[in-house]
């Protein structure tokens, strides 16, 4: 089109005329007209961004690598791409799998209801029992600092606060599980999550059951990792920072 356009004003036509018959607004073809008389070129510039450090090839080569061995480290697996290929790789593109979301859609675009209703997802969520104590900015004219409307009341003990649990299912759902004193780690994930909760419903629905949970570093430890293999429970691993994913 870039082409086209240069070629109508080179013969003599008008870049108001040429913009009305393109559809495009005056100021485009302008600049693209001073362009094309200041470089000689018409095509558009080329997209900013560091140079991509490895191939698509290469990308399968680092998953692949990595889902050998589950507990190679980033590190390992950039040595191992050292050894095979002779390119040297930062840790950092191993461990930033490219386009993740549209990996991820790609892999289950196909998915029919049946599919999916064979997946739990689930999800913790924290609630505090106090009033909230975040510090918060209050705009104010000079001298009304201490007005009630003024007034953020803010507790400086918070008392406690409770974290839950639960999973859904297109067609059931499991019990709301309270994490009673403390945080969530990865031994309370299993005592209190997986071998409780996830379990009944990977028996109930078969080897077709996935499990869906989300990043958090108590649901990546090595020996989470082990129950969900010794108890046949497939994962279904989600992109970083995509809570759009989950439906809980």
């Amino acid at each position: 089109m870039r082409g086209r356009i240069i070629g109508k004003i080179e013969e003599g036509r008008k870049i108001t005329d040429v913009a009305r018959e393109f559809d495009i607004a005056h100021s485009v073809v302008s600049r693209l007209w001073k362009s094309f008389k200041t470089t000689g070129m018409c095509s558009g510039r080329h997209g900013g961004g560091r140079v991509r450090s490895t191939m698509p090839a290469e990308d399968r080569y680092i998953v692949l690598s990595a889902k050998r061995n589950r507990r190679t480290t980033a590190q390992q697996v950039a040595n191992q791409f050292l050894a095979a290929s002779g390119k040297q790789i930062s840790r950092k593109t191993v461990a930033r799998p490219p386009h993740c979301r549209l990996q991820w859609y790609r892999e289950h675009h196909n998915w029919t209801e049946q599919d999916w209703a064979c997946v739990l997802f689930s999800d913790e969520s924290r609630f505090s029992l106090s009033l909230d104590c975040r510090r918060q900015l209050i705009w104010h004219q000079s001298g009304t600092a201490y007005r009630p409307e003024n007034i953020q009341e803010k507790d400086r003990y918070p008392t406690c606060s409770i974290m839950v649990w639960a999973g859904i299912m297109i067609n059931g759902r499991t019990r709301l599980h309270v994490v009673a004193n403390g945080t969530m780690t990865g031994q309370r994930y299993i005592d209190e999550v997986l071998l409780p909760h996830v379990r009944l419903f990977r028996g109930a629905v078969g080897d077709k059951f996935v499990f869906m949970d989300d990043n958090a570093t108590c649901h990546r430890t090595l020996a989470v990792q082990d129950c969900l293999d010794s108890k046949g429970i497939q994962r279904l691993v989600s992109p970083a920072r995509s809570p759009d994913l989950n439906p809980i």
